[in-house]
């Protein structure tokens, strides 16, 4: 007789199923999704408000004001990155799914950084635009956010893992992020302000890049680490 067939999901079945379920989920709340880009277009139009609108004024602070608009926009969602699976239970079945805990950990991370901070990386342009962002600021600025985005979501996860067994963590989660998103906010922000004053932005982008290449082994499995902890 022929040995049964497994039917265990491999590593891309998991994760592709587990998209498909948060896309679901972000559809049904959309207003939801909309809030991170609706929080940094409001945080673009105060800082040009409170600057007086002057074109000059503004441009010299557009590529920080940005990063720090798609910084705090993040945060909005960081909460809640992993918490609507523990309530529903979900992420004890993670923990007994035939595949790593790291994995979709991974998969859900990178699904949070395409449905909140990559809109913003693509409205970046227009947003700058409102800020009088010097053009030939813009592929540093946007380099800068491909390799700091990712970053910020798998340090954000970690965290996000530490407080999933807390009720109420929302604060408790901004105040361990801020201090790990700083760094990243310094080296992007930096890299366009070198760029700028004519200097080589390189090293602050090759800092971004080995922190994410860094961040994409160990914070995973972090993450995953601090799950099984707050679940036991």
């Amino acid at each position: 007789m022929n040995a049964p067939m497994s039917t265990a999901p491999g590593l891309f079945g998991a994760a592709a199923a587990l998209i498909l379920r948060d896309l679901r989920l972000l559809w049904r709340r959309r207003g939801d999704a909309a809030q991170p880009a609706l929080f940094a277009l409001l945080v673009v139009v105060l800082f040009a408000l409170g600057l007086g609108g002057e074109p000059q004024a503004l441009a010299k602070v557009a590529a920080a004001v940005l990063w720090v608009a798609v910084l705090l926009a993040g945060l909005l969602s960081l909460d809640t990155l992993f918490r609507g699976d523990a309530e529903d239970g979900s992420l004890e079945q993670w923990i007994l799914a035939p595949v790593p805990l790291a994995w979709l950990v991974a998969v859900r991370v990178l699904t949070h950084w395409a449905t909140t901070a990559l809109p913003l990386v693509l409205v970046t342009p227009l947003l700058g635009e409102l800020l009088h962002l010097p053009r030939a600021q813009l592929p540093i600025l946007l380099v800068s956010l491909l390799l700091g985005t990712p970053l910020l979501s798998l340090l954000g996860a970690v965290v996000a893992a530490l407080t999933v067994g807390m009720r109420r963590s929302g604060i408790l989660v901004a105040l361990l992020a801020l201090p790990l998103y700083v760094p990243i906010l310094v080296f992007g922000a930096g890299s366009v302000a070198a760029s700028a004053q004519g200097l080589d932005a390189g090293g602050a982008l090759l800092l971004l890049g080995a922190g994410l290449v860094l961040a994409l082994v160990l914070a995973p499995l972090t993450a995953a680490a601090a799950i099984r902890i707050a679940l036991n």
